[in-house]
């Protein structure tokens, strides 16, 4: 294959989280079209927002190269597309490739000869050969590996994480040939400062995505089994966890709700790769029930101390400060917060939610819940910290404090202020 970089137009599908600093990246040196099938995210884009906040409106203006569309007549003239569509889990946390079989087949109407197309959605290993390119060969004629060519280099983006960047991070890259690899790692290292890992096949790089994150989740389930004996034996989590990280080798994670569109998705990928080969994964399937049940337990915590205070529990209002999945992030994709406000609410108890960083549109719309917008003194029988927004550590206990009634219960879920300044941590 002859790399030619100066006639390289780059077509990225998707400008989510993954999509858009990939795009603007690219931006900044080649011809990139950046599409997305959701017509306000590209009239935003183009008037130099974003929603997601991962980048900046001087960022976006920064990208001279990089123009935005919904239409795919306007992609066709790429001849290398990335594909960042997200990759989410059904009701039964099985695999849903809806989004990745439309964007193959959205591919199949726009690839031409010696084009090359590369993945970064998160997979199981093997299904960028086993179902997404079949899908373009079916739709386009063309032959895999012969007339078009492809790539997997999965995405490393932590939303809200304003340190690891896109270029900051080593990028895995693989190709569907020896010669296609080393493309499509040139091109990702023109962007790429940190360096890239070029793995030896596809499904090697699809892999190492799917078990990176499936393995923080492990991590962070054992240190939730901690926290739940700890509670029982009357000792401080944090307090256990600070004095066992003076041990260098001992790995600092903290337990807490386990949300978003990787951590608590990934696994199932691999999961769902492993049974279908015969094998069942005992291990990552017990992490994962640990950390799906840790919004009911947070829930049941707060009941319990409730009513320890003798505060009567039905009609009971506890006022939840915190929505995303993460701090300092509008992300709400999958957050189990949820999970804290279903909980309670079976018990009777009226549930006010608090979060400036989400949308109260999104918000609405995906899970059902009015975000309140003012915060009402001596209101609330709980408060639960559910999330570590640096608004709320800048507010200071006193204040939160002064939302509950004379007698109240403020649980702490992620460590927002210092120990005994709450009644309850996790």
């Amino acid at each position: 294959m002859k790399i030619n970089l100066e006639s390289l137009n780059i077509g990225i599908i998707g400008l989510g989280y993954v999509g858009l600093p990939l795009a603007v990246e690219f931006g900044k040196k080649y011809s990139t079209t950046g599409f997305d099938i959701n017509e306000p995210r590209v009239q935003e884009l183009t008037s130099g927002k974003d929603s997601t906040l991962e980048c900046t409106s001087s960022e976006l203006s920064e990208a001279l190269l990089l123009k935005y569309t919904s239409s795919l007549e306007d992609i066709k003239k790429c001849n290398f597309y990335i594909v960042t569509v997200p990759t989410p889990i059904d009701c039964n946390n099985a695999p849903d490739l809806t989004p990745l079989k439309k964007a193959s087949e959205a591919l199949g109407q726009v690839i031409s000869v010696n084009d090359t197309v590369v993945f970064e959605s998160t997979v199981y290993p093997g299904a960028t050969e086993e179902i997404c390119l079949p899908i373009i060969e079916r739709i386009s004629g063309l032959k895999f590996n012969k007339d078009f060519f492809a790539g997997y280099s999965p995405e490393r983006i932590n939303p809200g994480d304003k340190v690891n960047r896109l270029t900051t991070i080593v990028k895995i890259t693989s190709g569907s040939t020896p010669e296609v690899a080393e493309f499509v790692d040139i091109i990702y290292r023109t962007i790429i400062t940190a360096g890239t890992h070029k793995a030896s096949s596809i499904k090697v790089a699809e892999a190492a995505k799917v078990i990176e994150n499936t393995q923080r989740d492990l991590n962070i389930a054992i240190i939730n089994e901690f926290a739940k004996i700890f509670n029982r034996l009357d000792i401080d989590t944090e307090e256990v966890l600070k004095a066992a990280g003076t041990k260098w080798n001992f790995l600092p994670f903290k337990p807490g709700l386990v949300g978003g569109h990787c951590i608590s998705v990934d696994p199932y990928y691999l999961t769902h790769k492993a049974k279908e080969v015969g094998y069942m994964p005992e291990v990552i399937l017990a992490g994962r029930r640990i950390n799906d049940g840790m919004g009911n337990y947070v829930a049941t915590q707060m009941v319990k101390k409730l009513a320890s205070k003798k505060i009567h529990i039905d009609e009971a209002k506890v006022l939840v400060m915190g929505f995303t999945f993460k701090g300092d992030c509008p992300d709400v994709r999958n957050t189990k917060v949820i999970e804290i406000i279903k909980e309670l609410k079976s018990f009777n108890i009226y549930v006010d939610v608090y979060d400036t960083w989400a949308d109260p549109a999104e918000v609405k719309h995906e899970y059902g819940i009015d975000l309140i917008t003012e915060l009402k003194e001596n209101n609330y029988d709980g408060i639960i910290l559910a999330v570590d927004h640096s608004e709320l550590k800048t507010l200071g206990i006193e204040k939160v404090r002064a939302l509950g009634k004379q007698n109240h219960v403020v649980y702490d879920v992620k460590y927002v202020f210092p120990l005994d300044a709450a009644d309850i941590r996790l």
